[in-house]
């Protein structure tokens, strides 16, 4: 008799389940909406490049700010390689941070 207990419950439990699925895919199937395009190409690929080398900036920034700490490190500790280093990853993040003024300054 306990068998038959567990099972019922098990069996109520996944037919909850499949209602619940079931409902939720209907919800989600009627609450799709149509997206249209808009109305510049350009603008939306200018956007899109802006938020490119704004990402590329602040990774130039982020490792700019790492070379300044590397250059102070190996200032303090007297290493020559860590203050190559240090300058190479200053000049690196430099570089890399305004990419696009060197780009349109190229162009």
């Amino acid at each position: 008799m306990k068998k038959n207990n567990k099972i019922e419950k098990a069996t109520m439990i996944l037919r909850k389940t499949k209602i619940v699925l079931v409902v939720m895919a209907v919800v989600m199937s009627m609450m799709t909406n149509t997206v249209l395009a808009a109305g510049d190409p350009l603008s939306t690929i200018n956007s899109l490049s802006d938020f490119i080398f704004s990402a590329i900036k602040a990774i130039g920034l982020i490792l700019l700010g790492f070379g300044i700490v590397q250059i102070g490190l190996s200032l303090k500790s007297h290493d020559a390689s860590q203050r190559a280093n240090g300058f190479l990853t200053f000049f690196g993040g430099v570089i890399i941070a305004f990419a696009k003024d060197i780009l349109d300054m190229i162009m």
